[in-house]
């Protein structure tokens, strides 16, 4: 893990960068590192615990206690700051404090120009003032890959005294662990031994709840509980068909690499709003057995320089980090309205772009996207070109067989024993143009009709009375239903529905 790493940080001190930031959670990891690498230079720390303290010893160079501020001017007034390597820790809230930002600035200032020295600012929260932003370079330290997993766990079970599990297990726990750091497999390995006394395969359950805290503690992702399946789904059938290939696909995936196959990037599902889009997502999830996180892009947004791109970096590595996943990421176009075909678009959010543009272009994961999109027009022509997306599906208003699925599903799920007697053929022709929410709604309200009126049974009476005060989505969007469905049929996207 640490080699690249290393090799940069190394390059980057004798260098004479003033500044550099390490995005780290794991500071004793951190610390091995800059030890490493620091050559002949004398480290010295701040964090808020002790104050300014010898780096290795956490020895206090000073009386206990002293402020962030009261070093920063110790090191500057004396220049103390020459062939020294001065850590920053705790400081991602003092970032906000224009006096210590200005005499950081300071310090680095008098690094340029004329001392020997580098500031390392090491927080597991990305803080970039904007006076400093020019003399800060961004260092992240790389997850554990899967062989060093395994040595963690071997390690761990070394000195417990415990027996080495067999290369299969290990080769899954190691898999299953990727994404979480080394004192958060540590945590998880001893919960287990205390609960077990020793380690198996229903084990990866506590995992599993630990991504589940990652996710609820990054604010970015939400994990959405699924419930729907596909047989929820009234028609798209086309659509259906593919997942269940996908399905086969994910199951089967180390056989399937072999085979040759890729690793499925997901499907962008765009057209009629209310017509089983987002139902579909969920159903996916649940028949690939897999968690749903979905991705609310406006939380990705942050008020600092680089808060933003590090945010998404940070969605897309915890999604890889729980995969096999899906990740849905809801009215798309919202997200990247505006940008490219000359239309603009602010400078965050086309980096934001460009950076989950890369991911779904080079994912080797199995973090499978759903994107769903209610008028594709709106987004930039480099997603929907081959490679983004394993296929796009446009999703129209429901056909006569659809509405017909439809209505039945709805009217078995709350009124089972009054099905056969409603006429469906008549409900059908009734609600031409209607979207699979509309008939869900004019479902719910007969429905409650009929409890309101106290009759015993619902009939095709109490729905086409319903349906009669109600305005279809084709009447409500007319013209733009219109122009997206041609749209869609002039792009050549597949069709959700036969």
């Amino acid at each position: 893990m640490a080699n690249g790493f290393e090799e940069r940080l190394r390059e980057y001190l004798d260098s004479g960068f003033p500044i550099l930031y390490i995005r780290s959670f794991e500071e004793n990891k951190v610390d091995e590192v800059i030890a490493k690498v620091s050559g002949n230079r004398e480290l010295v720390e701040w964090n808020e615990a002790r104050g300014f303290v010898d780096f290795l010893h956490k020895k206090p160079l000073v009386k206990r206690g002293s402020s962030l501020e009261n070093t920063l001017d110790y090191l500057d007034m004396n220049e103390e700051i020459d062939r020294k390597i001065f850590v920053i820790k705790d400081a991602a809230s003092y970032l906000d404090d224009p006096k210590i930002v200005a005499k950081i600035k300071q310090l680095a200032l008098d690094i340029v120009k004329e001392l020997d020295g580098t500031i390392i600012i090491v927080s597991s929260v990305l803080n970039i003032p904007r006076e400093i932003e020019k003399f800060v370079t961004i260092f992240t330290l790389d997850d554990l890959n899967e062989n060093e997993i395994q040595e963690v766990i071997q390690q761990f079970l070394e000195e417990q005294g415990l027996p080495q599990i067999t290369d299969t297990l290990l080769e899954e726990m190691a898999n299953a662990f990727k994404g979480l750091s080394r004192y958060e497999i540590n945590n998880i390995l001893a919960l287990a031994i205390a609960n077990h006394s020793e380690l198996s395969k229903k084990d990866l359950q506590y995992i599993f709840e630990q991504k589940q805290q990652m996710i609820m503690k990054s604010g970015i992702l939400e994990m959405i509980p699924v419930r729907e399946s596909i047989s929820d789904i009234g028609g798209l059938e086309n659509l259906k068909s593919w997942l269940a290939n996908k399905e086969k696909v994910l199951r089967n995936i180390n056989k399937a690499a072999d085979f040759g196959v890729d690793i499925p990037k997901g499907v962008l599902i765009a057209g009629m709003p209310g017509c089983g889009k987002s139902l579909t997502a969920k159903a996916a999830a649940n028949q690939f057995n897999i968690p749903l996180l979905r991705l609310d892009m406006g939380k990705l947004m942050g008020k600092y320089v680089g808060e933003s791109e590090e945010n998404m970096r940070r969605a897309i590595a915890l999604a890889e980090a729980v995969s096999p996943c899906v990740l849905w990421i809801d009215e798309l176009e919202k997200a990247f309205a505006g940008i490219g075909e000359g239309q603009g678009g602010s400078e965050v959010t086309t980096r934001l772009f460009g950076t989950f543009l890369t991911w779904m272009q080079d994912k080797k994961t199995m973090a499978f996207v759903i994107a769903t999109a209610n008028n594709i027009s709106k987004l930039p022509p480099e997603l929907l070109r081959k490679g983004r997306f394993d296929e796009i599906f446009y999703v129209s208003l429901p056909n006569e067989a659809e509405r017909r699925k439809i209505f039945e599903l709805h009217i078995a799920k709350r009124r089972e024993n009054d099905l056969n007697s409603i006429n469906l053929t008549e409900l059908v022709e009734e609600t031409d143009g209607y979207s699979g929410a509309d008939i869900e709604g004019v479902v719910k309200e007969g429905i409650e009709l009929a409890f309101v009126k106290g009759d015993a049974n619902l009939t095709t009476r109490h729905i086409l009375q319903v349906i009669e005060d109600t305005h279809s989505l084709s009447e409500i969007m007319g013209d733009e239903l219109e122009d997206m469905e041609e749209d869609y049929e002039n792009r050549q996207f597949k069709r959700a529905s036969r």
